[in-house]
């Protein structure tokens, strides 16, 4: 008989078949570490269950109080526009006419705020006409006159004098927050490390409440200055070791949206409410009591938020991880596998502490690479952020309206990009941002001051609440495992050094009016370039290892496919390789 032709199929016995499968198990199982057998565990207590819900409503007021830290100096330290030179003898007469009195340029309606007249005031009374226009001018002897009219409640500026050659106090105590935040960072971050999660969050909050309230008590320059370094210390703590922990509890195809989500609606909430809040009150004493003194109920929260398992699993209380668990088991009404629970049980007790750290990440030249663009990129998106916002002043518009617009930006910007961003990719949706950014901030210098000029950094701060925000995805997808939390922490600390330039840009107004918005625009410009060749993440693996970092970066560095079906093809040249064995 004449042999079987090529194409004619064969028939696969049994043994042969479950010979395939071992192979492809073979090839697709690996042995699970502590995070793989955690993951699993998470699939079977749910993505996305009732306890995720109640903690992403519990990150709320965390949210709204990172904004009210993050802002608030801008409202108990806002400077009226409107003020001149304080005569004494002149106490008793009404403010338009002392103003018209005692300020060169006054009959103009362009008076000169830090001069005033060398003249004989009793003189002056008994004619009630300004001294001549070539009467020399002296510096204010006896302080300022302020006209509340743009800032409608008296601030720490208009009762201490911080105007003219004091005014380099504002961007000094901005300054000095961010220097906390730097130190905050340090200090918090080791005791997240070593005593948890929450209790670093405890600490953050109530360091925050204690110093915004000691700042009421302040008199002077110093003391009000070291009362903003203690609720410097706070600042992003407040809010990141929440969405760290919550982060954690969530499945892997809800976390942009709950990452974007809870910085949009909560942050954005806070934002929206403060100027609003702060013209309600009317008192920066009191401001800061009501934006400050809620902090201290973090101490009841213990009873809401859970520790991090990962924390427990990593200093080796295996027994409470698994308590955590089986609370959540019991809140979302599941049941995680005996099979599963034992697997994590044991992944865990067998964890070993990584050798891995930034000074091994520095030794890899593609990764030391990389860590280094990507600061310049988080910092320049630092920079501008905060840049814009502090510039509410300066547009020629209401200030509390110009904050309000450019803080409602946030949650439809936001929001749009926790629905993009895994389809888009991060490369482009930091560079792009970026870009348009660069170029509103270019046509906000050329337009009219005013209406035309806002409105282009309105749409400038939408466009750099995307980049910003996925520059801090981006930057954790990048990082290898053992270096993450470090690598991150890093990161946001050199957010907070750049920061303390950022006062100091605004304030660069004057020398030149139009200086900040050119600082801002050259920023964007290096900004965008610089993330249009860092590695894409959209859609891969975290990289777990070092070897995997380095791989990472390789793969998808400029000019680099996203995602691709390589992982797939591997499998399907391993499946041959089985079936030809």
């Amino acid at each position: 008989m004449d042999s079987a032709p090529a194409h004619e199929l064969k028939v696969i016995t049994g043994e042969q078949l479950t010979t395939i499968t071992d192979a492809k198990e073979q090839f697709t199982k690996k042995p699970k570490n502590d995070a793989d057998a955690l993951d699993a565990v998470l699939s079977h207590i749910g993505d996305m269950g009732r306890y995720q819900k109640l903690l992403f409503i519990v990150m709320m007021p965390f949210g709204i109080f990172f904004a009210f830290v993050y802002f608030v100096q801008m409202f108990i330290a806002a400077t009226p526009q409107n003020h001149w030179c304080a005569i004494p003898e002149l106490a008793h007469l009404d403010m338009e006419v002392r103003r018209n009195l005692s300020a060169p340029g006054a009959a103009s309606g362009s008076w000169e705020r830090c001069v005033t007249y060398d003249a004989n005031w009793t003189q002056v009374l008994e004619t009630m006409t300004p001294p001549p226009a070539d009467t020399p001018t002296i510096p204010c002897q006896h302080g300022w006159d302020f006209e509340l009219s743009d800032i409608p409640y008296a601030t720490v500026v208009s009762e201490r004098g911080w105007v003219c050659e004091h005014s380099q106090n504002v961007p000094m105590a901005q300054a000095v927050f961010f220097a906390g935040a730097f130190m905050g960072g340090l200090i918090l971050g080791w005791l997240a490390d070593h005593f948890g999660r929450v209790p670093a969050v405890m600490a953050a909050n109530i360091i925050g409440g204690i110093g915004g309230i000691a700042t009421i008590f302040t008199k002077g320059v110093w003391d009000f200055t070291l009362c903003r370094f203690l609720v410097g210390m706070s600042f992003d703590n407040v809010f990141m070791m929440v969405y760290i922990l919550v982060i954690e509890y969530v499945g892997s195809r809800y976390r942009t949206v709950v990452a974007n989500m809870s910085i949009a609606l909560y942050f954005g909430m806070g934002c929206l409410c403060l100027p609003w809040l702060a013209l309600w009150i009317g008192d920066w004493r009191m401001l800061l009591w009501v934006t400050s003194l809620p902090m201290l109920l973090v101490v009841f929260a213990p009873f809401v938020l859970p520790e991090s398992v990962r924390w427990y699993v990593s200093r080796g209380r295996v027994n409470q991880a698994v308590e955590v668990l089986r609370k959540f088991e019991k809140v979302n009404g599941t049941k995680v596998p005996d099979d599963v629970m034992d697997e994590f049980i044991m992944a865990s007790n067998q964890t070993k502490d990584s050798k891995e750290s930034l000074l091994v990440l520095l030794k890899s030249a593609p990764l030391r690479l990389t860590m280094t663009l990507m600061l310049i990129v988080y910092m320049s998106c630092s920079v501008i952020f905060d840049g814009l916002v502090r510039m509410s002043d300066a547009f020629g518009l209401d200030f509390f309206i110009s904050f309000t617009l450019t803080s409602a930006t946030e949650i439809p910007s936001v929001t749009l990009l926790a629905l993009v961003l895994d389809r888009w990719g991060r490369r482009k949706l930091t560079a792009g941002p970026l870009a348009i950014a660069a170029i509103l901030i270019a046509v906000a210098m050329v337009v009219p001051k005013g209406i035309p000029q806002a409105s282009m950094a309105i749409m400038a701060r939408f466009f750099m609440n995307m980049s910003y925000n996925a520059v801090i995805q981006w930057a954790t997808e990048l990082l290898p495992t053992a270096v993450r939390a470090s690598g991150s922490a890093t990161l946001h600390m050199s957010g907070y050094v750049i920061s303390i330039l950022s006062p100091y840009i605004v304030y660069s107004e004057r020398i030149w009016t139009l200086l900040p918005l050119l600082i801002l625009c050259i920023i964007s410009v290096i900004g965008s370039g610089i993330s249009a060749i860092l590695p894409e993440t959209k859609g891969r693996p975290m990289p777990q290892t070092m070897a995997d970092g380095e791989r990472l970066v390789q793969e998808q560095a400029l000019c680099g496919k996203a995602v691709d079906d390589g992982e797939e093809m591997e499998w399907k040249n391993e499946k041959e390789k089985a079936l030809i064995t």
